[in-house]
């Protein structure tokens, strides 16, 4: 869903020539950032794990490569990689975007399964593309990685403990990397939003999701345009001083 920022206005040009990456690109947070990222003037491969439904040119939507891509293996995010590499010739930015929420249960109720594979999708997967574009990035001395944590994994919030656990990870990862990159002219951040409008309500019920809007002090969700403009924003040229940082996107609702 679109915020206050809209599609439509004109907007500075600031990531020309770039090539960027945007796993689970094709709808919701993802989406919205891709577009951001193409308006911006950057070329954008988009992965992801489904694609069904989708056309190219669809409300506007035409990423430069779309690709099928199950993250949570390591083979097939190096196997893309490198095939975005043979077609583009560079990769300037990585946002990690995929995730899934997972059930809302308690925890002795979370079936093993599903705990896994939250894990294997958003922490996991946030290591492999990483892992798979750090070397590149670290020949050409050059790159911005962004991950799309969120304000759970901060918080932890009851009956979601693996997508808070992952989500908590994810933030710790990017810490870390980022120190290990710090000399090598790649920025890692991510940011840590608060519920956003996106189809993945479709998943939580309906008490859920009014508890989640209750601790939002702005008393609304975030939009994805504005998650958008924020991850564009660290992936640009302006954000040339800050790495390891875990940017706010809850309405007031972040305590630190």
């Amino acid at each position: 869903m679109e915020g206050p920022h809209g599609q439509g206005h004109r907007m500075e040009r600031t990531l020309e020539g770039q090539v960027a990456i945007v796993t689970g690109g094709i709808r919701g947070i993802g989406r919205a950032i891709a577009l951001k990222l193409q308006a911006r003037g950057a070329a954008v491969a988009v992965w992801d794990y489904d694609l069904d439904g989708f056309e190219a040119g669809q409300a506007g939507f035409a990423p430069e490569h779309v690709e099928k891509v199950d993250i949570s293996d390591d083979g097939q995010v190096a196997a893309a990689f490198a095939r975005v590499l043979a077609r583009f010739g560079k990769v300037d930015i990585l946002v990690n975007n995929a995730g899934i929420n997972g059930p809302v249960l308690p925890i002795w109720e979370y079936p093993v399964d599903m705990w896994r594979r939250v894990m294997a999708i958003d922490l996991d997967g946030v290591f492999y593309c990483t892992r798979a574009a750090i070397p590149h990035m670290r020949e050409r001395k050059v790159g911005r990685i962004v991950n799309v944590a969120s304000i759970a994994g901060k918080e932890g919030v009851p009956n979601i403990a693996a997508y808070s656990a992952a989500k908590g990870g994810v933030i710790a990862f990017t810490k870390s990397v980022a120190k290990e990159l710090a000399l090598d002219g790649i920025t890692v951040n991510c940011v840590a939003p608060s519920m956003v409008e996106t189809d993945l309500l479709k998943q939580m019920n309906e008490t859920h999701i009014a508890n989640m809007k209750a601790k939002i002090p702005m008393g609304r969700f975030l939009y994805a345009d504005e998650i958008a403009a924020m991850v564009a924003w660290i992936a640009g040229p302006e954000c040339s001083f800050t790495t390891g940082f875990a940017f706010d996107l809850t309405g007031g609702r972040a305590t630190y």
